[in-house]
């Protein structure tokens, strides 16, 4: 597993080569409310099976907010 730095670059990262194939502008600022809303459904949803992972996608959500 990446750390959580890591994690959030890759996230983010992953938002903007998604949709800067599109006709819209997107900027690193919309890839990285992308990435913080996608963050904000796991946690809502209970997407982890421990508290380790509950804790790791909180720090995930920090330093994307970093970026």
């Amino acid at each position: 597993m990446n750390n959580p730095k890591e994690k959030a670059d890759e996230l983010v990262k992953k938002m903007y080569a998604v949709h800067s194939n599109s006709a819209s502008n997107i900027t690193l600022s919309f890839s990285k409310e992308c990435a913080l809303i996608t963050i904000d459904e796991m946690l809502k949803v209970g997407y982890y099976s421990d508290d380790k992972i509950y804790d790791y996608l909180h720090e995930v959500k920090q330093e994307i907010e970093k970026l």
